[in-house]
C-alpha cells in the first residue's frame, strides 16, 4: 500500500488525495452548485412511478392465457454506482424485463469496497450467468459501476457481449464532485482504522487504481458492443469525462442519480442492447470459452 507522503491532494486544496493520472487535464470538476442540478431527481422519481403504475395497468389488461409462453432471454448484469446497491437499478431492471432481456443482480450492497474485489466478485457472477444460460453476458453499469464493467470487458471478452454505461466518469474519475471525493477520502480514512470491507489507498493511488485506470484505456473485443450514455444535467461528473473515444455516445437528459431510473433512459437502454445485440449476434459460451483459451 503506497504511502500518505506518495499521494497528491486534488481540488484546489479541498483535501482529497487521488492519484493525478486520475484527474487528467481538459476536464472540469463540477462546481459544488452543480449539485442543485441533482434536484431533478424528485421529477424522474415521479416519472418512473407513473410508468410502473402505467406498466401494471397494461398488464392486467391482457388476459393470462393470451400473454404467451415465456421465450428465451438475453442475460444483463446490472452493476450499481458508488455508494449505492442494487436496489437502485430495479425500476431499470424493470423495463428491461418488460422488453425481453432477463436481468442479474450484481449482489452488491453498497459499492464501497475495493475496486480490485468487486471487479473479482462481478467475474464470478458474470461466469455464473453465462454458464447457467450458455451465451455471453451483456452489462448495464451505473456511473462507478460502469467503470467496472469496462474493465471486465477488456478481460473477459468470453463472457461479455457488450456494455452500456451511465454516467460513469471513465476518462476522469478524479475530477468527480467533491461531495463525491469527500465520501472516497472517508471511506479511505475508515479503512485506515481498520474498518474492513471498504475501499483503501490504493484504490485512489495505488496499483489498484492503477489498474482500472489503464483497463479504461485499452480498446474492447472486436465483437463487444461498447455504449456510454451521458447527459449535460449531470450535477456529480463532468458529461464530457463518461464520453469514451472508443464507444458509441448516446446523450440523454438526466440528473446522475435519474439515469439509474428515469424510464425515458431505459428505454434507451433497451434501444441500446438492441443495436448491440443485432451487430454483433451472441456466441455461444462453450465456443467463445474455447477461442478464449
Amino acid at each position: 500500500m503506497p504511502e500518505s507522503r506518495a499521494l497528491q491532494p486534488y481540488g484546489g486544496g479541498v483535501g482529497h488525495h487521488l492519484a493525478e493520472f486520475l484527474a487528467p487535464d481538459g476536464y472540469t470538476q463540477p462546481r459544488f452548485c452543480a449539485l442543485a442540478r441533482e434536484l431533478a431527481f424528485g421529477a424522474e422519481v415521479g416519472r418512473a412511478s407513473w410508468d410502473v403504475l402505467a406498466s401494471c395497468r397494461a398488464r392486467r389488461a391482457v388476459p393470462w392465457t393470451a400473454r404467451g409462453q415465456a421465450s428465451p432471454a438475453e442475460p444483463v448484469l446490472l452493476v450499481p454506482g458508488f455508494l449505492a446497491g442494487d436496489y437502485t437499478l430495479r425500476a431499470l431492471g424493470r423495463q428491461l424485463r418488460a422488453e425481453g432481456f432477463r436481468t442479474y443482480r450484481s449482489r452488491i450492497r453498497t459499492n464501497v469496497s475495493c475496486l480490485v474485489t468487486n471487479a473479482a466478485l462481478l467475474e464470478r457472477r458474470l461466469e455464473e450467468i453465462a454458464a447457467r444460460r450458455g451465451t455471453r453476458v451483456w452489462m448495464v453499469g451505473h456511473s462507478l459501476g460502469g467503470m467496472l464493467a469496462r474493465g471486465l470487458a477488456v478481460r473477459r471478452p468470453d463472457l461479455v457481449a457488450g456494455i452500456v454505461t451511465m454516467g460513469s466518469p471513465m476518462m476522469a474519475p478524479g475530477t468527480a464532485h467533491p461531495v463525491l471525493l469527500t465520501a472516497a477520502d472517508l471511506l479511505v480514512r475508515l479503512s485506515r482504522a481498520g474498518v474492513p470491507g471498504l475501499m483503501s489507498e490504493d484504490c485512489v493511488a495505488g496499483s489498484c487504481a492503477r489498474q482500472a485506470w489503464e483497463e479504461s484505456r485499452m480498446p474492447l473485443s472486436a465483437d463487444v458492443g461498447f455504449t456510454t450514455l451521458y447527459s449535460r444535467g449531470d450535477g456529480l461528473v463532468d458529461w464530457r469525462s463518461c464520453i469514451d473515444p472508443l464507444a458509441r455516445a448516446v446523450e440523454v437528459r438526466a440528473s446522475h442519480l435519474g439515469l439509474a431510473i428515469d424510464p425515458v433512459v431505459a428505454r434507451t437502454v433497451v434501444a441500446e442492447l438492441r443495436l448491440q445485440r443485432d451487430r454483433r449476434p451472441a456466441v455461444d459460451y462453450q465456443r467463445s470459452k474455447s477461442i478464449a483459451e
